[in-house]
């Protein structure tokens, strides 16, 4: 069952996610920000500013850069670059650190 503050919270996130002409997407708290949705790191830093302040919850220590780190930048083509590992980024945080009032990871 999906309470009001979780609706309220899909409801963001489906404003920073853009039109959908076919299907929207089902989000659940497992819906990764970065990996299911694809917000870029301008997108994402836009949804949690929003988020923090619709919501009253405290930032923390919170950073974009720790789920959106700045990639190496190689000249050579044939180059290929390391993947970065980043933690997950999930609207099930975003609940989370709602009901607690504070950014929790």
């Amino acid at each position: 069952m999906v309470d009001n503050l979780e609706q309220r919270i899909h409801a963001l996130v489906r404003r920073y996610h853009g039109v959908y002409f076919f299907k929207n997407p089902i989000l659940n708290a497992e819906t990764d920000l970065d990996t299911d949705l694809a917000l870029e790191d301008d997108e994402a830093e836009e949804l949690m500013n929003a988020f923090f302040e619709e919501f009253d919850v405290d930032k923390g220590n919170f950073s974009i850069k720790t789920y959106y780190p700045d990639v190496p930048f190689s000249l050579n083509p044939f180059k290929k670059s390391v993947p970065v590992p980043v933690p997950d980024f999930t609207i099930g945080m975003l609940i989370a650190s709602a009901k607690a009032g504070k950014w929790l990871y």
